[in-house]
């Protein structure tokens, strides 16, 4: 009887294993961002680099390969980052994702400028990204939206 009873103990314990590993990952929560300063600035093309400090809410780790996001300040479009990455996040834990946002010049004369001076802004990050655990990546969306605030000058 007890030969009979192990084999589906191990099956048990195979299938809760199994089912509890491949969740699929809680959303990365925004946490702040540091170290923003202008890369190159001039009215053809300018950027803007900036670390982002996010926390990792899954027990398990993952991989970071791809970010393809549009950022918005006050509903004004600021720029775009596309990149790709090699980022391994640690399980519970704070990363930082370091960005280059390709700005839009004639928008940022017209609108978004006067928001670098220290007022507080309405923050949305639209797009994607690619995370993945043991080679095994899926897309995300991101869809972030958030007041803060800005002081270049």
């Amino acid at each position: 009887m007890n030969s009979k009873l192990l084999p589906c103990s191990i099956l048990i314990f195979v299938f809760i294993f199994f089912t509890t590993s491949c969740q699929a990952p809680k959303e990365l929560e925004y946490r702040d961002f540091k170290n923003l300063k202008v890369e190159k600035l001039s009215l053809g093309a300018s950027s803007l680099k900036l670390d982002v400090i996010y926390y990792n809410p899954n027990n398990f780790g993952l991989q970071l390969k791809y970010t393809d996001l549009d950022v918005f300040i006050d509903g004004n479009y600021l720029g775009h980052s596309a990149q790709d990455y090699q980022i391994t996040i640690q399980r519970l834990a704070e990363f930082t994702l370091p960005l280059q946002i390709n700005l839009d010049m004639q928008n940022l004369l017209k609108n978004v400028l006067p928001t670098f001076l220290g007022k507080e802004v309405t923050v949305k990050i639209t797009g994607k990204v690619k995370l993945g655990k043991a080679n095994v990546y899926k897309t995300f969306p991101v869809n972030y939206e958030g007041k803060q605030r800005f002081a270049l000058f």
